[in-house]
């Protein structure tokens, strides 16, 4: 996985999911949370950005596991 994810590789990433799955933004792995994703893309100065829509709740042991955080 490349370190400055692109739009391509995320569509690569994201093709075979269930489209209805809800996406979550693992944060911080000192201080593990889950955020939600805002439902708006803004393209500037040459990159996409996705707002942080708010905290969920503490990201699942077993995902900071999958993630190399544990």
């Amino acid at each position: 996985m490349p370190q400055y994810l692109t739009v391509g590789h995320l569509l690569r990433q994201l093709q075979n999911l269930d489209p209805g799955l809800p996406i979550r933004l693992a944060i911080n792995p000192d201080f593990p949370f889950t955020h939600y994703l805002g439902a708006e893309i803004v393209v500037r100065d040459g990159k996409a950005f996705i707002a942080d829509d708010g905290q969920e709740d503490y990201l699942p042991p077993s995902v900071s596991d999958a993630l190399a955080w544990a």
